[in-house]
């Protein structure tokens, strides 16, 4: 779960450290920040890919275990220590952790099938959570009791069908919550508040790519619908059902934009939350007050990414740069989570702390095998994917996510 003391960074956050170190040559480099709202503070994560934190500030994410090998990581409370999930077989990626520190996230086999992974408390035992009866499965999100959504193959091929998933507590047992139409053949769980509601996106009958919401522990698939345009998609969701994500909207009667949206309760509704600019606009987290974090761009740089906050129940779009004291030079370009104590994980294109060559290397040569690892898995997925702009994430924030999204 990523609201309230428990924050999970989408791992679309990982595409954009790629995008952004590259794009700034190699001089420049992303960089990883923690922010603390109530002071108006950036700490800098280090050498590191965080994907994710709980209230008693264990981290995880991945790691260089060395020049070949990307492995989860959990660290103690605060931040201190670093100890190694290791794998099931092939290189890890940690995605979420829960108050009792327990951790999922996915891993290859020694056969490079990829595998939903679940531990127990504080990172003991990494354990892996099966399929749905296909080869691969991916773990995206984790609550209170345990419960774990993701995504699976159904069949045996490659080229089978994905669905999303839930699990009981603890990880026991999956359950396929289906898709939103019958023509609709791939979906994906992206998120899940402690009362088992999920979110995340689906083809549906005419196979648009649709966000939805389902009822506690998984029960019922409802299609969440769209700002006017044809499609959506759904990144996160608070204890009381409010869901964010993005949307095609008209901007005009022959164009259109992608915007973030944030719904009411339990998924009612969907409000348009603008931008900072005349551009495009992503949702990727909201806590339990209603405050929604991302990244737009901006009316003065167009073609700049800043990430923002806005303020209760969606309310105002702000600059997230404005609100923080930055190193000189860093400028935030996306967020990607934010928790009820005010803090944000975020990204920048700054140039301040920028790590030894060796160690930086190390650590784009495992952020590159992760990436990797979702380009196998989308390889002859006949997902329909634009180019994006900067920065150039995944569709839905998800390595192995089903659906598209459109440039603004």
């Amino acid at each position: 779960m990523k609201v309230i003391a428990n924050s999970r960074i989408h791992h679309l956050v990982l595409a954009a450290a790629l995008s952004i170190g590259l794009a700034f040559g190699t001089h420049a480099s992303a960089e990883e920040y923690l922010i603390d709202l109530k002071t108006g503070t950036a700490t800098y994560l280090g050498n590191r890919f965080v994907s994710a934190f709980n209230g008693a500030g264990q981290l995880v994410g991945a790691y260089s275990a060395d020049a070949d090998q990307s492995h989860a990581f959990i660290t103690g409370p605060n931040g201190v220590g670093m100890t190694d999930l290791g794998t099931l077989g092939g290189n890890s990626q940690a995605t979420d952790i829960n108050a009792a520190g327990q951790v999922v996230g996915y891993s290859f086999t020694a056969d490079r099938q990829t595998r939903a992974f679940i531990t127990g408390p504080n990172g003991v035992g990494m354990k892996d959570l099966g399929t749905l009866g296909g080869d691969d499965s991916l773990a995206n999100g984790i609550n209170a009791s345990g419960q774990v959504v993701g995504w699976s193959r159904i069949g045996g091929s490659y080229n089978s069908q994905l669905h999303a998933f839930i699990t009981g507590p603890n990880g026991v047992g999956m359950t396929d919550l289906g898709t939103l139409g019958l023509a609709g053949d791939r979906s994906e769980a992206v998120d899940i508040n402690d009362a088992g509601q999920v979110v995340g996106n689906s083809y549906d009958a005419g196979r648009v790519p649709h966000a939805f919401i389902t009822g506690p522990n998984g029960v019922g698939m409802a299609d969440l619908g769209t700002l006017g345009g044809y499609s959506s998609e759904a990144s996160g969701i608070n204890a009381a059902g409010q869901v964010v994500g993005y949307s095609l909207a008209p901007v005009q009667s022959d164009a259109f934009r992608t915007h973030a949206f944030i719904t009411g309760s339990d998924g009612v509704g969907m409000t348009d939350l603008g931008s900072l600019g005349e551009g495009a606009s992503y949702a990727f987290s909201i806590n339990d007050a209603g405050q929604v974090v991302g990244y737009s761009y901006t009316a003065t740089s167009p073609s700049d990414a800043h990430a923002f906050i806005t303020g209760p129940n969606g309310v105002d779009m702000t600059d997230l740069n404005s609100l923080v004291d930055l190193p000189a030079g860093v400028v935030l370009a996306t967020a990607g989570n934010i928790t009820n104590m005010g803090q944000v994980l975020t990204f920048s294109s700054g140039i301040s702390v920028v790590p030894e060559p060796e160690s930086y290397a190390l650590m784009l040569a495992g952020l590159a095998l992760l990436g990797a690892m979702v380009r196998r898995k989308q390889k002859g997925a006949s997902w329909r994917r634009r180019k994006l702009p900067f920065p150039a994430l995944p569709a839905s924030g998800k390595p192995g996510c089903v659906l598209h999204r459109e440039t603004g």
